[in-house]
C-alpha cells in the first residue's frame, strides 16, 4: 500500500474512490489483512492514468 501511495501520488482515500469507480487496479487479496496490485496492472495505470478503466469480469 505505501509503495502504491508514494508511486501513484494519490491519498488513501483517493486510491480507494478510484478503485470502487474502476479508474484504478482493483487489489488482489495476499492474506487476511494485506492486499497487493498486479504489477502490470499499475504499471498500465502509471503510463495514462486518464485513459485506464480496470476490467470488471
Amino acid at each position: 500500500m505505501k509503495v502504491v501511495l508514494a508511486r501513484s501520488g494519490l491519498s488513501r482515500t483517493t486510491l480507494y474512490r478510484k478503485i470502487s469507480s474502476g479508474t484504478f487496479p482493483r487489489q488482489i487479496p495476499l492474506g487476511p489483512r494485506v492486499v497487493g496490485w498486479r504489477a502490470d496492472e499499475f504499471e498500465l495505470w502509471c503510463r495514462d492514468p486518464a485513459a485506464y478503466h480496470a476490467n470488471r469480469e
